[in-house]
């Protein structure tokens, strides 16, 4: 099984825009950002189906992701949401399929669980080392 290398880079960025780096509200943020991705590369997928001038099309899913978040309360991560379903869209000379978007929404679907994956295990790590290991408290 080979993974395509152009694909790995969305899994990447998807990654580093779940990974919240901050101590407050990590894991809350990180979730969020998880949700907002896959709200973001759901809908890309969606608007990969709608015919018409894709500079539209495109429009249309930003405001169909804003409302989505807003709905769901999520509107401060809604930028994921956008940049996850601007990724679904785009089109690779050689493979402008629907194909080719589902792959784009299972490499944002990857990276948004690796990032949450990594988040939830080095908060564990820290809160473990905080208790057993008298590692300071951080100062939020």
């Amino acid at each position: 099984m080979s993974f395509p290398e152009h694909h790995l880079y969305w899994t990447l960025l998807s990654i580093i825009l779940v990974i919240s780096p901050e101590a407050k509200d990590s894991l809350k943020l990180a979730l969020d950002r998880f949700k907002s991705n896959l709200i973001g590369s759901g809908i890309g997928l969606i608007c990969f189906f709608i015919e018409g001038p894709r500079v539209w099309v495109i429009l249309f899913g930003i405001i169909l992701a804003i409302l989505v978040c807003h709905w769901l309360n999520l509107l401060s991560v809604a930028r994921s949401a956008i940049v996850a379903m601007i990724i679904v869209l785009i089109f690779e000379n050689e493979l402008v399929t629907w194909t080719g978007a589902l792959e784009r929404f299972f490499s944002v679907t990857l990276g948004c669980l690796i990032g949450l994956g990594i988040t939830r295990s080095t908060s564990f790590l820290l809160n473990y080392l905080r208790k057993h290991a008298d590692l300071p408290q951080e100062k939020l």
